[in-house]
């Protein structure tokens, strides 16, 4: 019988360096965010990158969801360029 490992989220079962779990973690909920908000905004991908300063093929990759091509910096000034409010929050 094998033994069934349980994970908190995707990227605890994906990634050992707990550092790097949180920054993945920031990021995917950004680039969700962001996603979504040029989409119900009916932005092209051209226009899309005109708002965000990016060109075409980041923000293909960006609605592809891949992440790995992404900073958190840079995903919360895509973010903040949309609109939208970013906060993190920190707990002991």
């Amino acid at each position: 019988m094998h033994d069934v490992q349980k994970f908190k989220s995707v990227w605890d079962a994906l990634e050992d360096d707990p550092v790097r779990v949180e920054n993945l973690k920031l990021r995917s909920v950004l680039l969700m965010e962001i996603a979504g908000k040029i989409r119900s905004m009916g932005l092209t991908q051209a226009k899309a990158g005109e708002v965000l300063c990016i060109n075409q093929p980041r923000v293909s990759a960006l609605l592809q969801g891949k992440i790995d091509q992404f900073r958190l910096d840079s995903l919360v000034g895509m973010a903040h360029r949309l609109g939208l409010s970013v906060s993190i929050e920190v707990a002991a």
